[in-house]
């Protein structure tokens, strides 16, 4: 895998050579638009409807519109911060992760040590992993300054993009639910049996995306000339009376709660057979 980029991490006096790897993989399926009569794709082409014409890309320029139909030219020169070394990682903080609510949180990178930089990169790491200290900084990520922070994932350091504060829509600006709702003591403890019964490790894998198996499957069966069944949409849930929905939803999770038992017990017999 090569890398989107290389630079370095800074603080203080200290400057480790870093690799930036992405850390995600688009899994999702590309598409293209045809032409329903011909099946030829499509082409788009960036058209003046002043001038009635096709624009070639060098005859583009950015701007700002400040007022309906009003711009203001910007040069590319402006988009670039002076100063700012373009592949820099800026450590600003240390904080504890905790401190750090996960809806600040975007997309994440891999940090790699660079040529000369595996001693320094591997003590930041050790450092960090032992005082449970996530950093706070930040870099430039396509062209523009964005907040990361750097924590230990694993072998790695994992840089993860972040959201700035006034990004983040407060919690009033959605419709929340009355003070003068009351909950029953028979509702929430036959809710927190529920959640119990659905309790368990966070296991990634087992989380698969069953909209693109369908599709996958869909179009291997387009391919191999095959007719595709829609099925039909699931009817939307009726509105019933709370007590009996979680009364049907722990008989529905019992199962699952008995399996958990099981396996509790078996890993118990199994540590007592070994002393």
């Amino acid at each position: 895998m090569r890398p989107l980029w290389q630079g370095s991490i800074s603080f203080g006096l200290v400057s480790i050579p870093v690799k930036v790897f992405p850390a995600l993989e688009d899994r999702s399926i590309k598409f293209r638009f045809l032409h329903n009569e011909c099946h030829t794709p499509l082409i788009y082409e960036r058209k003046c409807p002043h001038c009635n014409r096709a624009v070639a890309m060098e005859e583009i320029v950015r701007a700002y519109e400040y007022e309906k139909g009003r711009f203001v030219v910007i040069e590319e020169e402006l988009l670039n911060v002076p100063g700012e070394p373009l592949h820099t990682v800026e450590i600003l903080d240390f904080v504890r992760l905790a401190e750090i609510d996960p809806i600040y949180f975007a997309r994440p990178y891999y940090l790699a040590p660079g040529l000369g930089g595996e001693k320094a990169y591997a003590l930041l790491h050790r450092t960090m992993q032992e005082q449970g200290q996530v950093a706070v900084a930040r870099t430039r990520l396509r062209s523009k300054e964005s907040l990361v922070a750097l924590r230990v994932f694993r072998q790695v350091l994992l840089m993860s993009q972040m959201y700035y504060h006034d990004e983040i829509r407060p919690v009033d600006a959605v419709l929340l639910p009355g003070k003068n709702v009351e909950l029953t003591a028979t509702e929430l403890k036959m809710a927190s049996e529920l959640i119990g019964n659905l309790s368990g490790s966070f296991q990634p894998e087992k989380y698969q995306d069953q909209y693109r198996k369908r599709l996958e499957e869909a179009i291997a069966a387009k391919i191999a000339g095959e007719e595709v069944k829609i099925a039909p949409a699931a009817p939307a849930a009726k509105v019933v009376d709370l007590v009996e929905a979680l009364k049907a939803s722990l008989e529905m999770t019992k199962e699952k709660r008995d399996e958990k038992v099981r396996k509790r017990r078996k890993k118990k017999e199994a540590a007592a057979g070994n002393r």
